[in-house]
Parts: C-alpha cells; structure tokens; sequence
C-alpha cells in the first residue's frame, strides 16, 4: 500500500503561490515554485498560523505574521524570528494529481 494520498489537482496550484490542505487531521502547505512542488507543514514553527497565507519567493515561503522564511526543500528557518524548522513531506505527480506522503523527508 502507498504511503501516498492525493492532496490536490496540479491545477489548483499557480506559480509562486501556496495552499493550504489537510491530510488525515495533518495541515499542510503546498507551493509550486520555480516549476517544482513542495510540500511543507502549514504551521509557522514561531507562531501557530498558516504558512500558506504567506508569500513564496526564491524557492522559500514567509510566515505573514512575523516574517520569518522557510526553506521549501529543508524545511529550515532562513530568517528569524523562527528558529526551528517545519517538517517538509514527499511530493509525486501523478497525472493530474499532487501526492503527498505524511512521512517526513
């Protein structure tokens, strides 16, 4: 069995941008950058809002809030007030559909 479900349609995604899924109970942020789709937790690790209401830029995405960066393929912190990174999930394409694993890559 995969470990992988459905989280959108590849057309629900515009470049540069994020939404904002949940997967079994588990929020999660989607963002196409720069022809690639990443697929992050969509909690701030400084503040618990959503990541996907914030700007994606230079393959990262920036919590509203406070402005603290989010590398999308570590899930690291770029730049503060965060200091803790957000947990970053597989991503496959199938046809039309986004996969996502909730196992942490």
């Amino acid at each position: 069995m995969s470990d992988y479900v459905r989280a959108a349609s590849i057309t629900n995604l515009r470049d540069e941008s994020a939404i904002g899924v949940e997967i079994d109970d588990v929020p999660v942020c989607l963002v196409k950058t720069q022809g690639e789709i990443f697929a992050i937790s969509d909690i701030c690790s400084h503040a618990d809002v959503n990541l996907s209401d914030g700007e994606v830029e230079d393959g990262t995405v920036e919590c509203w809030l406070h402005g603290s960066r989010f590398d999308l393929r570590t899930g690291q912190p770029i730049a503060l007030p965060a200091n803790r990174p957000v947990p970053t999930y597989p991503v496959k394409i199938d046809g039309d559909d986004v996969l996502v694993s909730l196992k942490e890559s």
